[in-house]
């Protein structure tokens, strides 16, 4: 989600908690703090006489923020720009998947935060390509590895052509061919997708070992 500003209280997704929160930047008694740089200036076609940055802190965790905030003379009629820690809100995946995966997930999740589109592009075909791997797919390049998950019975036809059409094209794109820009739209879709093929080699574990079992994979 964006992140809401509204009469000084920012809302959106609090990197610790991993929910959508509210930011406050007093309790009741005072203001955390701030800083002024007393300079007009020109932000988003609108003249501003000053930047404030403010120190917020997470109503649900406490987890401290910073805000940059363009203004006039009222401080929260102004506008935001920019506002750290950025959250995201972190795909649902099984317990029992191994540790790398989810720290190439939790990595693209934090490019994502950003808006590093390409970058989470990348990190999510990498972590498809790992899931494979850990389950025993050596075959030489991550097409041939989605073909043979979908030969064994791991997944079905269409999550291969997903995996296939909205991960692998989408990270080799990024990898190897001319820069070109990747919507958020794009991403977003490669790490549902990614949760979708992990789902399908994690929920029902048990089965899916069987099968990779007698394919001599495990």
């Amino acid at each position: 989600m964006n992140v809401k500003f509204e009469n000084g209280i920012i809302t959106c997704i609090c990197p610790d908690c991993n929910a959508v929160t509210n930011f406050l930047h007093n309790d009741s008694s005072s203001e955390f703090g701030s800083f002024t740089i007393g300079k007009p200036h020109l932000y988003n076609s609108t003249t501003y006489n000053r930047t404030i940055y403010f120190l917020y802190k997470c109503s649900g965790c406490e987890r401290g923020g910073i805000a940059k905030v363009h203004c006039n003379n009222i401080p929260f009629e102004g506008e935001l720009e920019e506002f750290y820690p950025i959250g995201f809100e972190k795909i649902k995946i099984p317990d029992n998947i191994p540790s790398e995966i989810v720290a190439e997930l939790n990595e693209a999740g934090l490019c994502a935060a950003v808006k590093a589109w390409r970058a989470g592009s990348a990190l999510v075909r990498s972590a498809l390509e790992k899931v494979f791997i850990s389950n025993g797919y050596s075959e030489r390049d991550l097409f041939n590895k989605i073909e043979a998950a979908k030969k064994d019975g791991v997944i079905t036809d269409s999550r291969a052509k997903k995996a296939h059409d909205d991960i692998r094209v989408l990270g080799n794109d990024v990898l190897h061919d001319k820069w070109r820009a990747v919507d958020p739209d794009e991403f977003y879709l490669s790490y549902h997708y990614c949760q979708r093929v992990i789902e399908d080699f994690y929920d029902d574990r048990s089965t899916v070992e069987s099968i990779l079992k007698s394919k001599n994979r495990i």
